[in-house]
């Protein structure tokens, strides 16, 4: 890409170009040479405006459809989006637009379009701010679209939409008083115990982050590992540990924890995270299907669609098309099986998912209750859990748009299964 082009927009469009025209995740996606010569501040730039250009895809295309003859390349179209969603929002139009030239110049295919690129975003900078408010909340994708009306309703299918626009703020998880984490750092204690802050902060810059005193969770990935009660001196098995979150949670309240996690590469990064709050777990790479052992107690955050982390991961319904679900399903149902063959009589199994799709949840549960004669689901208790988050089947049902004005939460199902005696 052009020298003079800002290196946080290069690369921008380059991680937009592999979500839409490749299919893959951001989380992939940020990798190789050219992302790794990147500053840090560079970095945390690029994945900004390319999680704000993909939340905010179907109000730039809908700005520049009426100024585009045809639609050009991907790279310029990619180009174009950028260019609108900062114009729109408030972006200096000099900056911007020369940046954009100077991407679209720099490509070996697509240079002889940067005459049109500029015309385009002049005229976005004269009437897209303006425009820009009064178009509709993004949409999601048909695939998931449809199912999660059909399950919640028209209506909390617009909150949730409305919720995925808005972002997502920075939960914090505290390895002591959660209390005064949030005066030391500024932040909000929500009802549940998590700690929020709604301004941006580079997470290793903040206090107490080199010292171990928190970690990053979202307020609703953070309840599972609370619904569990008292832990100290049980020996509990976190079935898919990695990034490793659930397995701190436990680590501190005193548990014996066996982190197992299929893949190494990520169960580095639960070390990590062990090595960084000073917390200790045995850590096993391993297939959960196949593992041994006997538990008081095992958390199991199964592999699922994640369609309930969109507003932090907006690549999500881009990236994918709904294929594979009916497999995630399918073995969810076998992690379940197996886990509670690991469990120890009188056992408990919290089995959750960050699903917004009822048959990564709620289904599941009924499933394997018919499965397993004398299996039980147990009250799900703990602080800051409201009556409206409860399910039919004993669970708890979470969604983006639930605690809108604090700033929402992840989408997320779980419930506390009990092994009879």
């Amino acid at each position: 890409m052009a020298e003079t082009a800002s290196p946080a927009r290069a690369q921008a469009v380059a991680l937009l170009g592999q979500v839409l025209g490749q299919g893959k995740l951001l989380s992939d996606a940020m990798s190789g040479a050219a992302w790794e010569r990147l500053a840090p501040a560079e970095r945390a730039a690029a994945q900004r405006l390319a999680s704000d250009v993909l939340r905010n895809l179907d109000r730039a295309d809908r700005v520049l459809k009426p100024l585009l003859q045809k639609a050009p390349p991907l790279v310029a179209r990619n180009v174009l989006r950028l260019g609108a969603y900062e114009l729109c929002t408030g972006g200096a139009a000099h900056g911007v637009v020369n940046d954009c030239v100077a991407l679209i110049a720099a490509h070996r295919k697509a240079h002889t379009m940067k005459g049109m690129v500029n015309a385009v975003l002049r005229r976005v900078s004269e009437q897209g701010p303006a425009l820009w408010p009064t178009l509709r909340v993004p949409r999601l994708a048909r695939w998931l679209r449809d199912p999660l009306v059909a399950a919640w309703g028209p209506q909390a299918m617009a909150a949730m939409e409305a919720a995925h626009l808005a972002g997502a703020p920075l939960d914090l998880t505290a390895k002591g008083d959660p209390a005064a984490l949030a005066a030391t750092l500024g932040g909000t204690l929500l009802p549940t115990g998590s700690v929020r802050l709604h301004d941006g902060a580079q997470v290793t810059a903040l206090p107490g982050y080199d010292t171990g005193d928190w970690w990053v969770q979202d307020a609703a990935a953070a309840l599972p590992a609370r619904l569990l009660g008292e832990v100290a001196g049980l020996d509990i098995l976190d079935m898919c540990a990695a990034p490793g979150g659930k397995t701190l949670q436990l680590a501190a309240a005193g548990a014996r924890v066996t982190a197992l996690d299929l893949s190494e590469a990520r169960l580095g990064r639960v070390r990590e995270n062990l090595g960084r709050t000073r917390l200790e777990a045995t850590c096993v790479a391993g297939d959960a299907l196949s593992h041994e052992g006997r538990y008081d107690a095992i958390l199991l955050d199964a592999p699922c669609s994640a369609t309930g982390t969109i507003r932090r991961h907006p690549d999500l319904p881009h990236a994918k098309t709904g294929e594979g679900i009916s497999d995630l399903i399918a073995l969810q149902a076998r992690m379940i099986d197996h886990a509670l063959g690991l469990l120890k009589p009188g056992g408990r199994l919290v089995f959750c998912t960050c699903s917004l799709i009822p048959d990564e949840g709620e289904c599941q549960v009924d499933e394997a209750l018919a499965r397993h004669p004398g299996l039980t689901v147990l009250p799900a208790g703990a602080p800051g859990i409201e009556d409206g988050w409860r399910s039919s089947e004993g669970g708890l049902r979470l969604r983006p748009d639930f605690w809108a004005a604090q700033g929402g939460m992840d989408g997320f199902y779980m419930a506390v299964l009990g092994k009879p005696a």
